[in-house]
């Protein structure tokens, strides 16, 4: 039996939450991001894509391109709440929901259409989120997540389509390869050098030749041309995490060395959640005393997967929590509540400096280990390996490892 599957992808999100809180904001083309010259664009509005601005450009440049253009900060704990009301919305109908970023989702509707109509269905949630949120959302719907992914672009803006079963390979055919989702502008380019520019010629180019030119994503690549995709979708579950903590070889008092070890801990779990494209709305530290109490905090944060943000927030949960100036035997950091979304939301907040800064440093550990930069406060940090990040279960080596 053929799936059915849903995209729902919230139209220009950022735009659309700011323009709820100013209504000012409507028909003019609007700028989201770090506000100095050295602030990136995090998000805009159509009006200002049609003068060429785009995300992770410069703020400069945006501005320079769209002088008419409005700059809007923006505020990422705003962005977190919509996204949350959204997400509720559509678990209250869905069985099966991927929520694959802040804005966008998978929906498995295989075999409500016995009760409801699947497209029925789709349409009366999307429906419901306009009206109960106010933001224009679209949806694509197929038989899998790349065709439906594709035709919720094809929807855009504040629309819907469904592929009919049968369909799907000629409703990619006429279409530039770009849309598939993993080609992006140098694989585009490639193509294009190829005399590959639409879709179809993916559809009827051998099998063999991709492969040999683009190894294992040439096979991908075709697959994806020919509406074949098999990716299952990973349900989502609001309270998902990842955690470390340290047990020490001798019970402490030392502040310093207590922050330190939270910094580190911290430093690494950020690091894991970049990794994976994931950011997170809860951080929350544990402190175990030598006489085996043992104490938590928690506290919800806009979504981000930034160091310094996670540390700030987790020094002052520190702070809050040791009281009692009795020493300490085990400490522990966890994030959860996380989504998809990567780094971009916290391009609200940072300038490219910052941004380029964290890429370089990820570039690095992914090359030379998780250990390879790191700050200087974490340096006499050791043995905080790495685990299954997205298991919701603390690493097992730093969970049982003395310090």
């Amino acid at each position: 039996m053929s799936k059915t599957i849903a995209h729902m992808d919230l139209d220009t999100f950022y735009v659309s939450v700011e323009r709820l809180q100013d209504n000012r904001l409507l028909g003019v083309p609007v700028l989201l991001g770090g506000v100095g010259d050295r602030g990136v664009v995090a998000s805009c509005s159509y009006e200002a894509r049609a003068f060429g601005v785009h995300s992770g450009m410069s703020m400069k440049m945006a501005r320079q391109l769209c002088p008419e253009g409005i700059v809007v900060k923006g505020e990422s704990g705003t962005y977190s709440k919509y996204s949350k009301m959204v997400t509720e919305i559509i678990r209250e109908d869905v069985p099966v929901l991927e929520k694959s970023s802040i804005d966008e989702f998978y929906l498995d509707l295989t075999g409500m259409d016995k009760f409801f109509g699947c497209y029925k269905l789709a349409s009366h949630i999307r429906e419901r989120i306009v009206k109960e949120t106010g933001l224009p959302i679209s949806f694509g719907m197929s038989i899998n997540k790349t065709v439906s992914k594709i035709a919720t672009g094809e929807a855009k803006p504040n629309n819907q389509l469904n592929i009919d079963l049968g369909l799907e390979k000629p409703f990619l055919a006429p279409l530039p390869v770009g849309k598939i989702p993993m080609i992006g502008k140098k694989t585009a380019f490639m193509l294009s050098r190829m005399g590959v520019q639409k879709i179809y010629t993916l559809q009827e180019m051998p099998l063999e030749l991709l492969e040999k030119a683009f190894g294992k994503n040439g096979k991908m690549m075709w697959e994806k041309a020919n509406a074949i995709d098999h990716s299952p979708l990973i349900p989502y579950h609001e309270k998902k995490s990842i955690s470390t903590e340290r047990t020490f070889m001798k019970d402490t008092i030392d502040v310093r060395k207590l922050k330190d070890m939270v910094i580190a801990m911290v430093e690494q779990l950020a690091y894991e959640l970049r990794h994976g494209q994931r950011v997170c709305s809860n951080i929350s530290i544990k402190l175990r005393y030598s006489d085996f109490q043992t104490v938590s905090k928690q506290k919800q944060i806009p979504y981000t997967a930034s160091d310094h943000s996670l540390i700030a927030h987790a020094k002052e949960l520190f702070d809050s929590l040791y009281s009692r100036r009795v020493r300490i035997r085990l400490v522990g950091v966890r994030l959860g509540d996380l989504a998809g979304g990567g780094h971009q939301i916290d391009l609200f907040n940072d300038d490219d400096k910052i941004i380029n800064l964290y890429q370089a440093m990820d570039a690095m550990k992914s090359r030379y280990g998780a250990n390879a930069v790191r700050r200087s406060v974490a340096m006499e940090v050791k043995g905080l390996g790495r685990g299954n990040p997205f298991s919701g279960e603390p690493n097992v080596v730093p969970a049982h490892r003395n310090a």
